[in-house]
């Protein structure tokens, strides 16, 4: 059978098409996981989506990507939180590779960007450091140039799926001179270079997502510098604005909604006025940070960057999810303490462990309180 012309479908067409799709090729035993899974174990569902041309909705066509105008990625990533697809640790697609696509030498994109996409390459994101996390320009890992490497000694921290990846990209402090932002360089490193450890970090709800990093003399060749040298916070705050659109899609919350809806059928909470006001201030919520959201992927696509602006995503997104989880427990009464599995609506609903992964949700990418300052200062043009 001839592959159909997505472009040529109109967008309910195009919705059920991608939903259709979805419903034949998605695992079963994945659907609407309390839990991230990891890298290792969706590899065959990333092939699959891979050999579908689907692994990079916004990616331009030329590389790989599917191309997408940005209310068809709101709408392909709504059919996939609609499934119950967990997303994979996707940070090379979602974040490395747009800033490759615009900053990046013709080597680097050759080399890296076919692989990332494939999956023959997996990323992590080396940005936070004990004391550098919101407060970014702070960060003390150290990058030295010796010939044609650097030289770097360093620790990341909170570093998600270190464990699984090949390759980080990172940044460094190649330079003391002048303000903390003027200092910063971008590395991409492979993590099976001699003097790199990671240690592993569990989280709240008792999963091995997070790790340390340690750099001890980490040798990068200069090659892998993407941008020049000292201009790392360019890259940065472009990097930045796509982890924005990442962590602001409506996805976070969409899916522990459905959750709630299918704990409130199951315990009766729709019975009770007060939740039903509560529960329909969430949906209106959800359906505008859609909008917006749509908004802001348009103009990452036309401009290739996002203003400061974006960080209301990230509060909207990780703030209405933590509501969401509250809420959760209300419904659920004691059950809602213990750890266990409910199969509900064709979906597992584990509520402590949904509970406990809202908690930091506000915190990484830069908390509800540094994003709060963003927009104060950067938008509305308030004092300091």
């Amino acid at each position: 059978m001839a592959a159909i012309d997505l472009d040529s479908l109109d967008d309910h067409a195009f919705r059920l098409h991608i939903r259709d799709w979805i419903e034949a090729n998605y695992p079963a035993e994945w659907r609407f996981t309390p839990y991230r899974l990891d890298w290792r174990s969706t590899m065959g569902w990333h092939k699959a989506v891979y050999d579908k041309g689907w692994a990079a909705p916004g990616w331009p066509k030329e590389y790989g990507g599917m191309g997408l105008p940005s209310h068809r990625q709101v709408i392909f990533a709504e059919e996939l939180s609609r499934a119950g697809v967990s997303r994979a640790p996707d940070s090379g697609i979602v974040m490395l590779g747009p800033l490759l696509i615009r900053f990046g030498t013709e080597d680097q994109k050759k080399e890296f960007l076919p692989k990332t996409l494939s999956g023959d390459i997996l990323w992590c994101q080396g940005y936070s450091e004990p004391g550098s996390g919101s407060d970014l320009a702070s960060l003390r890992t150290e990058a030295v140039r010796d010939g044609d490497d650097y030289v770097v000694n360093g620790q990341k921290i909170w570093t998600s799926f270190a464990h699984q990846a090949d390759w980080i990209f990172m940044l460094v402090r190649t330079s003391k001179e002048g303000k903390p932002q003027e200092g910063i360089s971008f590395l991409l490193a492979d993590m099976k270079t001699p003097g790199i450890e990671v240690r592993p970090i569990v989280n709240l709800a008792g999963e091995h997502e997070l790790n340390q990093v340690f750099f001890d003399n980490v040798r990068v060749p200069a090659k892998n510098r993407v941008g020049a040298e000292n201009e790392g916070w360019t890259m940065a705050k472009a990097l930045l604005g796509f982890e924005r659109i990442m962590l602001g899609s409506p996805a976070i919350a969409q899916l522990p909604f459905m959750r709630l809806q299918a704990l409130a059928r199951e315990y009766g909470a729709f019975d009770d006025p007060a939740f039903v006001e509560k529960f329909t201030q969430l949906r209106l919520d959800i359906a505008d940070l859609t909008a917006t959201y749509r908004r802001f992927v348009d103009l990452l696509r036309r401009t290739g960057q996002v203003g400061a602006e974006a960080s209301i995503l990230k509060l909207w997104a990780t703030e209405t999810f933590q509501r969401i989880t509250d809420m959760m427990l209300e419904v659920s009464g004691e059950d809602g303490t213990v750890n266990q599995e409910m199969h509900l609506d064709d979906m597992r609903v584990n509520v402590p462990v949904t509970f406990a992964v809202a908690r930091p949700a506000t915190i990484y990418g830069g908390s509800s309180e540094v994003q709060r300052n963003v927009l104060s200062k950067a938008v509305l043009g308030l004092p300091s």
